[in-house]
């Protein structure tokens, strides 16, 4: 296949998937495919022929301990456009279009939406389940409405008094859009509040306050219909934030997680029930925390592109079901062109 990775974009976890795409471009050469990389943000400069495909494997990225200027790339490519000029012509070439992107328009459904349009298909789920699934406030609301327990929370928009009073401490604050604990953080006095609530307004404008859970942090990974083997995450210090998450030796994560074999399926029937509500597609990454007081899987949030380096969390959980960084990448490919053909 002709298979065109688009990562980067205008996003704070832009450098994430810069890595994620330059691995997964890497692994589909390997397995015999001719792949094309680019940075959906700026504009492409290759050649629009199937000379722009290469089955040479040599992408590389480096992730830095710090989110991106997103100011300052704005500016190297001034205007308001979130695709890149020739991006999508690239994209036409294609086979499948794999989708190495996190956050911002390339997890909220607006590529999905865009490259639907225009008949291309293209990994992970659809438009509809993307703009779920990023929107905290949204997906926890359907949580709600199908018995799975979420931790309480308040919406706060910008300019505007909390509707509930003060904000209860201690709480977690984070971007209601986001991903990679970007904007995240844990609240426990009123000197930290703030802080917080400044480091969130950053990024968006309209933020999501819940109830501090206290407990051990899991994550479950759905491949096609199957729930992964689950990885418990443990941070050596403080909380799962981003520079814990992408700096190597900072974080613990352990797969399989060890759980009793009835709490491990238990864990399992959750994660698969939470990718079939938001409506998600070939493949997911589900967030849980266990709450040490009663013993119940709380989640967090669902991600539907979730990072894709072979020592993100669901290639390692993958893994632990027998299953290669290679042949999880292909098979996301697959499924993705047998889906739409």
């Amino acid at each position: 296949m002709k298979i065109t990775v688009l990562a980067g974009g205008y996003s704070p976890e832009r450098d994430v998937s810069l890595l994620s795409g330059a691995l997964i471009a890497n692994s589909l050469c390997r397995s015999g495919h001719r792949v094309a990389l680019a940075d959906v943000f700026f504009p492409y400069r290759g050649v629009l022929t199937d000379e722009a495909f290469t089955s040479d494997g040599n992408f590389m990225h480096t992730i830095p301990p710090v989110p991106p200027d997103l100011k300052g790339l704005r500016a190297e490519v001034p205007g308001n456009a979130l695709i890149g000029e020739g991006v999508l012509a690239l994209c036409r070439l294609s086979d499948v279009v794999f989708l190495a992107l996190h956050g911002g328009m390339g997890e909220d459904g607006r590529i999905q939406a865009v490259l639907s349009s225009m008949g291309i298909p293209y990994t992970g789920s659809s438009f509809s389940a993307c703009l779920t699934a990023m929107d905290k406030s949204l997906s926890k609301l359907i949580f709600r409405a199908h018995g799975i327990p979420t931790a309480a929370f308040s919406l706060l928009k910008k300019g505007e008094k909390p509707k509930e009073g003060p904000i209860p401490l201690p709480c977690v604050v984070k971007p209601c859009s986001c991903g990679s604990s970007v904007g995240v953080s844990i609240v426990d006095t009123e000197a930290e509040l703030e802080t917080a609530l400044d480091a969130a307004w950053k990024y968006e404008d309209k933020l999501l306050v819940e109830d501090k859970i206290e407990g051990r942090e899991f994550s479950v990974g759905i491949l096609g219909r199957r729930a992964l083997p689950a990885i418990e995450i443990r941070p050596k210090n403080g909380f799962y934030d981003y520079e814990r998450k992408y700096q190597s030796g900072m974080t613990e994560e352990i797969c399989p997680a060890p759980l009793p074999q009835d709490e491990a399926e238990r864990l399992g029937a959750l994660a698969l029930k939470v990718h079939r509500v938001l409506g998600l597609g070939s493949y997911s990454r589900i967030d849980f925390i266990r709450e040490e007081k009663t013993g119940k899987f709380i989640c967090l949030e669902a991600n539907t592109l979730p990072g894709m380096t072979p020592m993100s969390l669901l290639p390692q959980e993958a893994a632990a079901a027998g299953i290669g960084y290679d042949e999880l990448c292909l098979a996301v490919a697959e499924m993705a062109f047998k889906d739409k053909a």
